[in-house]
C-alpha cells in the first residue's frame, strides 16, 4: 500500500537539523512520505547562519510542476523562503491545493540574527498567503513581526492572534510564549482561544519551529480536528527536544532512532 505524500516547501540547511530535510524525517517519522521543493540554499553549522542563496523563483515553479505530474500531494508545509521573490510563487502553488492541510512557519529570522526574509517584505508574505492556507505557526518573535504586538504575557499573545488571522484569514497558533515557570502555546481558530501548557525545557535545540510544523500537517494530514492536531504536534516536539543529541558546539539536533534502524 502506497503511502500518503507530503510536501515541504522550505530551505536547504546542511546540518539537517532544520529546513526541508528535518521536515522529511518528521513526515517519514510520522508514518508519510516526504518530499521537498527548496526554496533557498544556506550556509549554517549548528552555532550560525553564514549566508543565504536564493535560487531563481522559476525554480520553485518548475520543482512543484515536476513532482506534481506524477505524485498526489496530500498536505504541503511552507517553511523558509528566504528572500522575497519566492513569495508569489509559493503563493501560486498554495492556491492551486486548496483541497489538502496547508500549513505555514513564517520563518523570517534565525535565532543567531540573520534575516531569512527581507523585513519590509512581511506585508506582502501575509497578503499573499491570505486565504489560502490552514493554519500559520509563528513563534512569539514572528507573531511580534506580523502583528506589531509585542508578545510577553498571554494577554499579548492572545492581542497578536486575533490581529494575525485578521491578516491571513487562517487561524494561528502562537508558540514559545515564556514566561516564570512555564510556556504556553496558543491557538486561535478565528472564535475561541485555546492554551496548551508545559514546563520549560532546559535545551538549547535546533529546528523547533520546523519540528512542530510539520508535525501539524502530519496529524492534520491523518485527519485529526486542528486542536487535537496542535495538542499531539506541541507533545510529539517536546518528546522529540528530550531525544536530541549535541553534535557540534551549538544547538542540539533532533534525532530519529526508528528512521536509523
Amino acid at each position: 500500500m502506497k503511502k500518503k505524500v507530503l510536501l515541504t516547501i522550505a530551505g536547504y540547511d546542511p546540518t539537517s537539523g532544520a529546513g526541508a530535510v528535518l521536515d522529511i524525517n518528521v513526515f517519514q517519522d510520522l508514518g508519510f512520505t516526504g518530499m521537498g521543493v527548496i526554496t533557498s540554499l544556506t550556509a549554517q553549522n549548528t552555532r550560525q547562519v553564514s549566508k543565504v542563496y536564493c535560487p531563481p523563483p522559476n525554480l520553485i515553479i518548475d520543482q512543484y510542476k515536476s513532482l506534481g505530474n506524477d505524485i498526489k500531494l496530500c498536505g504541503i508545509k511552507v517553511g523558509m523562503l528566504g528572500c522575497k521573490k519566492n513569495i508569489s510563487p509559493v503563493a501560486k502553488i498554495l492556491s492551486r491545493n486548496s483541497s489538502v492541510p496547508r500549513v505555514i512557519d513564517p520563518v523570517f529570522q534565525s535565532s543567531s540574527g540573520t534575516w531569512l526574509l527581507e523585513p519590509e517584505a512581511i506585508p506582502d508574505y501575509m497578503k499573499a498567503i491570505a486565504g489560502q492556507i490552514t493554519v500559520l505557526t509563528p513563534n512569539a518573535q514572528e507573531a511580534a513581526l506580523i502583528s506589531g504586538v509585542q508578545v510577553n504575557t498571554l494577554r499579548e499573545m492572545e492581542r497578536a492572534a486575533k490581529k494575525i488571522y485578521e491578516l491571513c484569514n487562517a487561524p494561528c497558533l502562537i508558540t514559545g510564549g515564556h514566561f516564570e515557570k512555564e510556556t504556553s502555546d496558543l491557538l486561535y481558530d478565528g472564535k475561541d482561544f485555546h492554551v496548551f501548557k508545559h514546563k520549560k525545557i532546559d535545551a538549547e535545540v535546533h529546528g523547533t519551529g520546523c519540528f512542530l510544523s510539520s508535525a501539524l500537517l502530519s496529524y492534520l494530514s491523518k485527519g485529526e480536528a486542528l486542536k487535537k492536531a496542535c495538542h499531539l504536534a506541541i507533545n510529539k516536539t517536546l518528546t522529540s527536544i528530550g531525544r536530541s543529541v549535541r553534535i557540534g558546539h551549538g544547538q542540539n539536533l533532533f534525532s530519529f532512532p526508528n528512521l536509523n534502524n
